[in-house]
């Protein structure tokens, strides 16, 4: 018997999808029984299913099988913004009322400068003046990064884009956390680079499995979120720290350490451990403000040209307005003082998700603004999403995080920061009933 292509096979499914014959919902067979009933290799019905969820057909779900998606062809990676109408769970830029005194002060001391501010073009890095600024910035027990190794950028996200472009060339390959923040998905892609998951437990990514995957397929560097990790909200111990820069140390493998919820929590930097081989990412955009940002980056001292020459060559560096406005925000103690603040409200907000989601299964730190919530049996993630949505809440399903094409936990990420408290808790209990009640059972 000749071999099947695993293309045709899944033309054919692609084809009873389209048709209608497969509709949204559908749960494919196990592997081994869609192998035995076309006559074909288990390896290449697994081929065919990578293949169906990459077309964005199908998705997988961990002990529950493969479903043809609710929206065939649209892969899941990245959401649009929430409805103007809708109750915005998707976002974690926190919006309080001491940011807009804050915005029309900075405005203003730096209106009133005047021409000694110089609002033109900067380099990556910046000037003296700035770098010494943002070194003491980020600085804290047992870290204390060179002000001649940071870098700026117009946000984290270019930060994070400039940082992956220095490590890794087109086709190679970046281990990172199986479930990951969306955005490195979408830079990974359009930067050719390959994401690699990296198995993880409650407290992020393990060390054997980072030597595991290096060993099997060398990796150029990995990326990694040790503090409130988004989606999960994981957060590694001080032990877990040693062991994944013990595992660095010995592959010299680079990381790229994403700090952006890192005031949040207390907790020292992967970069004190091996300053040579950690690229820290931070930004202000949730510590003060998305509207007026900046991205920083502390670099290993032997990357910083690098580094230097990936944010130039992307287009990434700082304007002079976002320069000037985070020395002030930095040097004045505006962006200390909002932290403070917001750790408070993110504590407060975790409180009433969690009493709002009783009963339902909850992970995540009680210091983070944003909570993985797994769902009932009943319940596919991205059907609850969507039903969720048509009840005026956006939020995001598992496979946006997942590394891996249709494979995702049977879960949602709730982001706390954006409503009101009264607005949270109500859109909360609304989830709630939708989960146990059923899409068409919840009224207001």
């Amino acid at each position: 018997m000749r071999p099947a292509d695993f293309r045709s096979v899944a033309d054919a499914i692609a084809a009873d999808i389209a048709a209608g014959r497969l509709p949204p919902g559908t749960k494919l067979p196990p592997q081994r029984d869609f192998a035995y009933d076309r006559g074909i290799a288990v390896s290449t019905a697994s081929r065919v299913y990578a293949e169906l969820a990459r077309r964005g057909l199908v998705t997988g779900e961990v002990g529950r099988g493969t479903y043809v998606r609710s929206e065939p062809g649209r892969i899941v990676s990245l959401q649009p913004e929430p409805p103007p109408a809708a109750i915005d769970l998707q976002r974690t830029h926190s919006r309080l009322p001491e940011q807009e005194a804050v915005l029309a002060e900075t405005l203003t001391a730096l209106a009133g400068a005047g021409g000694a501010m110089a609002f033109g073009q900067y380099g990556p890095a910046g000037t003296p003046q700035a770098q010494a600024v943002a070194a003491a910035f980020l600085a804290q027990d047992g870290y204390a990064p060179d002000p001649a190794d940071i870098l700026f950028t117009g946000n984290g996200r270019q930060a994070l884009a400039a940082a992956l472009a220095a490590l890794a060339a087109p086709g190679e390959r970046i281990g990172c956390e199986p479930l990951t923040y969306p955005m490195v998905k979408a830079i990974a892609a359009r930067l050719g680079i390959t994401l690699v998951p990296v198995a993880m437990d409650a407290e992020g990514m393990c060390p054997n499995a980072l030597l595991q995957a290096h060993r099997a397929n060398p990796l150029s560097g990995i990326y990694i979120q040790p503090t409130l990790q988004n989606p999960l909200g994981a957060t590694m111990g001080p032990g877990r720290r040693a062991d994944l820069a013990a595992a660095l140390a010995r592959t010299g493998l680079i990381a790229i350490e994403d700090a952006v919820y890192s005031f949040l929590a207390d907790a020292r930097p992967l970069a004190c451990s091996v300053p040579d081989q950690v690229i820290l990412v931070d930004s202000l955009s949730k510590r003060v403000m998305p509207s007026l940002t900046l991205g920083l980056v502390a670099a290993p001292p032997p990357l910083t040209d690098r580094l230097a020459a990936s944010i130039r060559q992307g287009a990434w560096t700082a304007l002079g307005l976002s320069l000037a406005a985070g020395m002030h925000w930095m040097a004045g103690g505006a962006a200390a003082a909002l932290a403070a603040v917001k750790r408070r409200d993110a504590a407060s907000r975790q409180v009433i998700a969690r009493a709002a989601l009783a009963d339902l299964r909850v992970v995540g730190d009680p210091q983070a603004y944003h909570l993985w919530l797994e769902l009932p049996e009943t319940w596919r993630a991205e059907a609850f999403a969507a039903a969720a949505l048509r009840q005026g809440i956006a939020l995001i399903p598992a496979p946006a995080f997942a590394v891996a094409p249709g494979h995702a936990p049977n879960a949602v990420r709730l982001a706390l920061a954006v409503p009101s408290h009264e607005d949270l808790a109500a859109s909360l209990r609304r989830l709630r009933r939708l989960a146990f009640a059923g899409d068409d059972q919840v009224v207001e």
